[in-house]
């Protein structure tokens, strides 16, 4: 609203002076808690889900992808040599843009246990090509990716419900899981900075430090071991919430 009004002043549609919307107050303070997944619940949840959306989660649980980030995937974006995933495209409401800004375009790390997973899926997917979809729709004959409202609130949810899982899954919420899991694992707050692709120090407390691909390789690997070794005894275990 900021920038629509300013461009408004600019040609003189509404009268100079000050922006009206900086007088607009914003409450700092969440109007709720997002929720957040333990790795028993994960589990719980990724036992219940059969291909492509087992590895949708796990993908998106074990990188902290956007959804739009996600379902614009591509099978050339991702580099099963060098176990990373180049962020090219972004994808809101069918339409295809470009992503968030320079630090959501910087590459994704993979886990060698979710590349095995996913490879699985392309062997099996009638939407293999360099060009396809990863998470192609078998209705639109691959030529567009699945609909993210549709599978959270026709599977994922439904598949919660089953998992026993009541708190309400969106799909933030496997970013904030992803996140939360980072700092209870011990990793560096830059390195959670990089991973997540945050541009804003708020996000994520930056600092003045450069994070190293090992040490991204090393916390990603601690959340994926978590999540695919755990067993579910350690469900008291809790997790807080870190992130927006």
């Amino acid at each position: 609203m900021s920038v629509l009004f300013n461009h408004a002043i600019r040609y003189e549609w509404l009268e100079q002076g000050r922006n009206p919307i900086t007088l607009v107050r914003q409450s700092a303070q969440r109007r709720s808690t997002p929720s957040v997944l333990e790795p028993y619940e994960i589990q719980r949840l990724l036992s219940e889900l059969e291909n492509p959306f087992r590895v949708m989660v796990l993908l998106d649980v074990t990188t902290g992808l956007r959804r739009s980030e996600l379902f614009a995937l591509k099978w050339e974006d991702i580099d099963f040599c060098t176990l990373s995933i180049d962020i090219k495209r972004s994808i809101f409401l069918g339409v295809v843009g470009h992503c968030k800004n320079e630090t959501s375009r910087q590459p994704v790390p993979l886990s060698l246990n979710v590349a095995a997973d996913l490879w699985l899926w392309k062997e099996t997917s009638r939407y293999s090509g360099a060009d396809d979809w990863v998470f192609a729709s078998p209705r639109r004959k691959g030529k567009r990716p699945l609909r993210p409202d549709g599978v959270l609130s026709k599977i994922i949810r439904a598949a919660a419900l089953r998992a026993g899982i009541k708190k309400r899954i969106g799909w933030h919420t496997f970013r904030h899981t992803y996140s939360t899991l980072l700092k209870l694992v011990g990793a560096d707050i830059k390195v959670m900075q990089e991973l997540l692709r945050h541009s804003s120090v708020r996000c994520t407390l930056d600092t003045y430090t450069q994070a190293i691909m090992p040490a991204k390789r090393a916390a990603q690997a601690a959340v994926v071991s978590m999540i695919l070794t755990e067993r579910p005894s350690n469900a008291n275990q809790s997790c807080t919430v870190l992130h927006p």
